[in-house]
């Protein structure tokens, strides 16, 4: 129950911030200011993507765990950026508590589900 909350928060979450970074005028200018508009739509759509995997995790779980790193890492990649730009930790926060939550919902996920996805893992 615990495992399938988290996931759905956090796909909900990807699928409206990839909606809003590709979308968006804020989200626009915010890239703008990030020196990284080139990478805009790709963040959008790897967002939109994450969220896609944790929904289809919750069939599948092999896809959590996919979609849970991968979006940990691209949070890794947001926080570290929002630390490069000097911007305060309240703005910052949503980087990193979506990172964390991401690598919780993949611990939690191979601790579940190792030996179905992994049956020859000891």
């Amino acid at each position: 129950m615990l495992l399938t909350t988290l996931i759905y928060f956090s796909a909900i979450s990807f699928l409206w911030y990839g909606l809003n970074c590709l979308f968006n005028k804020k989200m626009i200018q915010e890239f703008k200011r990030f020196e990284l508009s080139k990478f805009r739509n790709l963040t959008g759509i790897l967002q939109i993507l994450g969220s896609i995997g944790l929904f289809t995790g919750l069939i599948f779980p092999v896809f959590t765990l996919i979609a849970s790193a991968g979006l940990a890492l691209l949070m890794l990649l947001g926080a570290s950026i929002r630390i490069k730009i000097k911007d305060n930790l309240l703005i910052a926060l949503p980087a990193f508590g979506l990172m964390i939550l991401n690598i919780i919902i993949f611990l939690i996920s191979f601790h579940t589900y190792q030996k179905a996805i992994f049956p020859n893992l000891n």
